[in-house]
């Protein structure tokens, strides 16, 4: 009766977790920008994570477990990447400050400064 209940709570999340799967596809294809298409691949990616985990647990493997972790880090590393694609238009960006960031590297010369003297 208990193993019942849990193969309905299961596949109720389950069935939940796919139709938010679906509505981020939505929003990656209806996205205004591309900030908003990355923030969507990379919550689909973590969906697909929990989706993996449920997925071992209903069938009670551990492995799936292992496969789902290793495929949140992939998941990170491709938001990485995609972020710096989109900021620098290439994957081998310039390492200078950012446009902004010149008040700060004032500021921190000024204590560098500071704390010499």
């Amino acid at each position: 009766m208990a193993d019942e209940f849990l193969l309905k709570v299961y596949v109720a999340a389950a069935v939940l977790m796919m139709v938010g799967m679906a509505l981020l596809l939505v929003r990656l294809i209806a996205g205004p920008a591309l900030y908003d298409r990355a923030l969507a691949v990379n919550s689909f990616g973590t969906k697909v994570v929990l989706f993996l985990c449920l997925f071992s647990l209903m069938n009670g493997r551990q492995d799936g477990v292992d496969i789902a972790i290793l495929y949140a880090l992939m998941n990170f590393i491709a938001t990485v990447a995609i972020l710096k694609f989109f900021r620098y238009r290439g994957l081998t960006g310039p390492m200078t400050s950012l446009p902004g960031s010149s008040k700060f590297d004032r500021l921190r010369e000024a204590r560098r400064q500071k704390e010499a003297s």
